[in-house]
Protein backbone atom coordinates (compact mmCIF):
# COMPACT_ATOMS: atom_id res chain seq x y z
CA UNK A 1 0.00 0.00 0.00
CA UNK A 2 1.58 3.43 -1.09
CA UNK A 3 0.62 6.74 0.07
CA UNK A 4 0.53 8.71 -2.91
CA UNK A 5 0.15 11.99 -1.90
CA UNK A 6 3.40 13.43 0.07
CA UNK A 7 3.91 16.98 -1.01
CA UNK A 8 2.22 19.94 -0.87
CA UNK A 9 1.45 21.26 -4.51
CA UNK A 10 -1.44 22.93 -5.01
CA UNK A 11 -2.81 20.67 -7.89
CA UNK A 12 -1.37 17.21 -7.65
CA UNK A 13 -1.90 14.34 -10.88
CA UNK A 14 -0.49 11.09 -9.91
CA UNK A 15 0.65 8.58 -12.94
CA UNK A 16 -1.93 5.68 -12.43
CA UNK A 17 -2.70 2.93 -14.90
CA UNK A 18 -6.36 3.28 -16.80
CA UNK A 19 -7.62 6.01 -14.58
CA UNK A 20 -6.88 10.04 -13.98
CA UNK A 21 -6.61 11.33 -10.66
CA UNK A 22 -6.91 15.43 -10.16
CA UNK A 23 -6.65 16.47 -6.12
CA UNK A 24 -6.20 20.00 -4.98
CA UNK A 25 -5.46 19.77 -0.81
CA UNK A 26 -6.71 23.43 -0.66
CA UNK A 27 -9.24 24.14 -2.78
CA UNK A 28 -11.01 26.15 0.29
CA UNK A 29 -9.25 27.94 3.10
CA UNK A 30 -9.70 26.39 6.22
CA UNK A 31 -11.73 29.36 7.42
CA UNK A 32 -14.24 28.54 4.27
CA UNK A 33 -14.29 25.34 4.41
CA UNK A 34 -15.08 25.37 8.47
CA UNK A 35 -17.74 27.61 7.47
CA UNK A 36 -19.23 25.04 5.03
CA UNK A 37 -18.80 22.38 7.23
CA UNK A 38 -21.08 23.67 9.76
CA UNK A 39 -24.24 24.71 7.30
CA UNK A 40 -23.93 21.76 5.45
CA UNK A 41 -24.03 19.56 8.69
CA UNK A 42 -27.24 21.88 10.58
CA UNK A 43 -28.84 22.10 6.76
CA UNK A 44 -29.14 18.95 4.84
CA UNK A 45 -31.53 16.54 5.52
CA UNK A 46 -29.22 13.38 6.79
CA UNK A 47 -31.23 9.73 6.88
CA UNK A 48 -29.56 6.20 7.67
CA UNK A 49 -30.65 3.91 5.13
CA UNK A 50 -30.99 -0.19 5.20
CA UNK A 51 -28.50 -1.87 3.54
CA UNK A 52 -28.54 -5.86 2.48
CA UNK A 53 -25.05 -7.61 1.90
CA UNK A 54 -24.93 -11.50 1.17
CA UNK A 55 -28.50 -11.58 2.22
CA UNK A 56 -28.53 -9.70 5.59
CA UNK A 57 -29.78 -5.97 5.95
CA UNK A 58 -28.12 -3.46 8.13
CA UNK A 59 -28.32 0.20 8.98
CA UNK A 60 -25.69 1.82 6.35
CA UNK A 61 -22.61 2.51 8.33
CA UNK A 62 -22.95 6.77 7.26
CA UNK A 63 -25.52 9.10 6.98
CA UNK A 64 -26.56 9.94 3.16
CA UNK A 65 -28.61 12.80 1.22
CA UNK A 66 -29.50 12.92 -2.35
CA UNK A 67 -29.55 16.71 -4.00
CA UNK A 68 -30.19 17.37 -7.88
CA UNK A 69 -30.86 20.01 -10.77
CA UNK A 70 -32.56 17.31 -12.67
CA UNK A 71 -34.46 15.10 -10.06
CA UNK A 72 -33.75 11.95 -11.48
CA UNK A 73 -33.33 9.31 -8.61
CA UNK A 74 -30.42 7.16 -7.92
CA UNK A 75 -29.89 3.83 -7.51
CA UNK A 76 -26.97 1.60 -5.32
CA UNK A 77 -26.79 -1.38 -3.51
CA UNK A 78 -30.02 -1.82 -3.66
CA UNK A 79 -30.83 1.86 -2.50
CA UNK A 80 -32.99 3.57 -4.79
CA UNK A 81 -32.16 7.46 -3.28
CA UNK A 82 -35.18 10.21 -4.95
CA UNK A 83 -33.07 13.75 -4.63
CA UNK A 84 -34.07 16.79 -2.84
CA UNK A 85 -33.60 20.38 -4.84
CA UNK A 86 -30.18 21.57 -5.25
CA UNK A 87 -29.87 24.57 -2.36
CA UNK A 88 -27.87 27.90 -2.49
CA UNK A 89 -24.63 26.12 -0.78
CA UNK A 90 -24.55 23.40 -2.95
CA UNK A 91 -24.99 25.46 -5.83
CA UNK A 92 -21.95 27.67 -4.24
CA UNK A 93 -19.90 24.67 -3.75
CA UNK A 94 -20.50 23.53 -7.29
CA UNK A 95 -19.96 26.79 -8.99
CA UNK A 96 -16.63 26.92 -7.53
CA UNK A 97 -15.51 23.07 -8.81
CA UNK A 98 -16.47 24.17 -12.14
CA UNK A 99 -13.91 26.77 -12.04
CA UNK A 100 -11.49 23.74 -12.94
CA UNK A 101 -13.82 21.23 -14.16
CA UNK A 102 -16.60 21.78 -16.43
CA UNK A 103 -18.33 18.44 -16.57
CA UNK A 104 -22.03 18.78 -16.52
CA UNK A 105 -22.61 17.91 -13.00
CA UNK A 106 -26.56 17.18 -12.04
CA UNK A 107 -26.56 15.56 -8.94
CA UNK A 108 -24.55 15.40 -5.37
CA UNK A 109 -24.61 12.42 -2.98
CA UNK A 110 -23.24 13.38 0.52
CA UNK A 111 -21.77 11.06 3.18
CA UNK A 112 -21.91 12.28 6.51
CA UNK A 113 -18.86 9.95 8.71
CA UNK A 114 -19.67 10.52 12.00
CA UNK A 115 -16.82 8.37 13.54
CA UNK A 116 -14.14 5.88 12.46
CA UNK A 117 -16.81 2.96 12.72
CA UNK A 118 -18.74 4.81 9.27
CA UNK A 119 -17.74 3.73 6.28
CA UNK A 120 -17.61 2.85 2.75
CA UNK A 121 -16.83 -0.47 1.48
CA UNK A 122 -15.00 -1.41 -1.92
CA UNK A 123 -16.81 -0.02 -4.90
CA UNK A 124 -16.55 1.73 -7.96
CA UNK A 125 -19.29 4.49 -9.54
CA UNK A 126 -19.84 2.48 -12.20
CA UNK A 127 -23.73 2.39 -12.33
CA UNK A 128 -25.87 2.85 -15.27
CA UNK A 129 -27.20 6.16 -14.72
CA UNK A 130 -23.42 7.24 -15.04
CA UNK A 131 -22.75 6.33 -18.28
CA UNK A 132 -19.07 5.12 -19.43
CA UNK A 133 -16.14 6.86 -17.54
CA UNK A 134 -18.21 9.28 -15.74
CA UNK A 135 -16.35 11.90 -14.25
CA UNK A 136 -16.77 12.15 -10.28
CA UNK A 137 -15.78 15.46 -8.00
CA UNK A 138 -15.23 14.49 -4.34
CA UNK A 139 -15.13 17.34 -1.22
CA UNK A 140 -13.97 16.67 1.49
CA UNK A 141 -14.79 18.83 4.72
CA UNK A 142 -14.38 17.75 8.49
CA UNK A 143 -11.87 14.77 9.74
CA UNK A 144 -9.42 13.80 7.77
CA UNK A 145 -9.62 10.11 6.43
CA UNK A 146 -7.96 7.73 4.33
CA UNK A 147 -8.95 7.40 0.59
CA UNK A 148 -7.85 3.40 -0.45
CA UNK A 149 -7.56 2.89 -4.00
CA UNK A 150 -6.71 -0.84 -5.21
CA UNK A 151 -6.94 -1.93 -9.19
CA UNK A 152 -9.09 -4.61 -10.38
CA UNK A 153 -6.45 -6.28 -12.50
CA UNK A 154 -3.25 -4.92 -11.30
CA UNK A 155 -2.86 -6.34 -8.10
CA UNK A 156 0.33 -4.10 -6.71
CA UNK A 157 -1.73 -1.27 -7.47
CA UNK A 158 -2.87 0.10 -4.07
CA UNK A 159 -2.91 3.57 -2.62
CA UNK A 160 -4.17 5.57 -0.27
CA UNK A 161 -4.65 9.19 0.20
CA UNK A 162 -5.32 11.36 3.03
CA UNK A 163 -8.22 13.75 1.97
CA UNK A 164 -7.75 16.89 3.88
CA UNK A 165 -10.38 19.62 5.05
CA UNK A 166 -11.62 21.37 2.10
CA UNK A 167 -9.55 19.46 -0.85
CA UNK A 168 -10.98 18.72 -4.03
CA UNK A 169 -10.41 15.34 -5.45
CA UNK A 170 -11.64 14.41 -9.32
CA UNK A 171 -12.07 10.94 -10.47
CA UNK A 172 -11.45 10.85 -13.83
CA UNK A 173 -10.45 9.13 -17.54
CA UNK A 174 -11.59 5.43 -17.32
CA UNK A 175 -11.34 5.11 -13.29
CA UNK A 176 -14.66 3.71 -12.38
CA UNK A 177 -13.90 1.03 -14.59
CA UNK A 178 -10.61 -0.54 -13.86
CA UNK A 179 -10.26 0.80 -10.05
CA UNK A 180 -12.35 0.67 -6.95
CA UNK A 181 -12.17 2.91 -3.61
CA UNK A 182 -12.61 2.60 0.21
CA UNK A 183 -13.06 4.94 2.77
CA UNK A 184 -12.60 2.49 5.60
CA UNK A 185 -13.37 1.75 9.49
CA UNK A 186 -11.04 2.68 11.84
CA UNK A 187 -10.91 1.89 15.61
CA UNK A 188 -8.90 5.38 16.33
CA UNK A 189 -11.02 8.42 17.76
CA UNK A 190 -11.93 10.54 14.46
CA UNK A 191 -14.29 13.46 14.58
CA UNK A 192 -16.90 13.70 11.65
CA UNK A 193 -16.60 14.48 8.11
CA UNK A 194 -18.96 15.28 5.35
CA UNK A 195 -17.84 14.23 1.97
CA UNK A 196 -19.40 15.28 -1.22
CA UNK A 197 -19.56 13.51 -4.88
CA UNK A 198 -20.45 15.64 -7.54
CA UNK A 199 -21.46 13.62 -10.57
CA UNK A 200 -23.97 13.32 -13.70
CA UNK A 201 -26.86 11.27 -13.10
CA UNK A 202 -29.03 10.17 -16.67
CA UNK A 203 -32.59 9.02 -17.13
Amino acid sequence: MHELFSDKAPVWKPKLPNGELLYFENFWSKKEADLLYKTLDSEIPWRQDPITIFGKTYPQPRLTSLHSINNIPYSYSGITMNPEPISPILLHILLKIKTVEQYEFTSVLLNKYRDGKDSNGWHSDDEKELGINPIIASVSLGAERFFHLRHKKIKKERHKIKLAHGSLLIMGGEMQHYWQHQIAKSQKQIDPRINLTFRKIRA
